[in-house]
């Protein structure tokens, strides 16, 4: 279950204090890893949520992931505050919208090449070019193969997607093929 409403809230507090300090990066990373943690791990989540255990119980374990992380102060209150208010489970969803004001504030996106087969270096640096020229922004790009799409590419950043797939163009071939029956 996704707390849009109340992961911005709490990521829009956490990145106020993190712009004020400077601390953006260290901020993001923080998260980023306590997220993957939460996600990759069922007893953490476990841990950090069950109405089971006492709130003394679920604040130690807090304490002994934040010590292991090594985490500034800051993010460790803020971390401590979300158990304390039973919104640790919103964790996940924290850190994807304090990364995505992060990209704002820094005038970037995050996009996505699926190709069929690994594309060169020289081809990737066009692509990312070409992306960047069309949003106005830096693009950070993920490539990933997908035998699926035949040949091409298919190109997504945020809402824009160009799918240049073979895949594409022979469905849109058969459609247009059956519309002139």
């Amino acid at each position: 279950m996704k707390n849009t409403v109340l992961a911005k809230r709490y990521a829009k507090a956490l990145f106020q204090v993190g712009k004020e300090e400077n601390a953006l990066d260290s901020f993001n990373t923080a998260l980023a890893e306590m997220a993957a943690l939460y996600v990759q791990v069922p007893e953490v989540v476990d841990a950090l949520t069950n109405p089971l255990y006492p709130l003394e119980v679920r604040e130690k374990v807090m304490e002994h992931l934040l010590a292991k992380m090594q985490v500034s102060a800051m993010v460790a209150n803020f971390m401590n505050l979300l158990v304390q208010k039973r919104r640790a489970n919103a964790l996940p969803d924290i850190a994807e919208v304090f990364q995505a004001l992060v990209d704002v504030e820094r005038n970037m996106c995050r996009g996505t090449v699926t190709s069929a087969a690994p594309l060169s270096g020289a081809l990737n640096s066009k692509i990312k070019a070409t992306l960047e020229k069309i949003t106005g922004k830096q693009v950070l790009l993920r490539t990933e193969i997908n035998p699926a799409i035949i040949g091409g590419i298919v190109a997504q950043v945020g809402d824009l997607v160009l799918d240049g797939s073979i895949k594409t163009q022979l469905t849109g071939l058969k459609e247009s093929i059956k519309g002139s029956e």
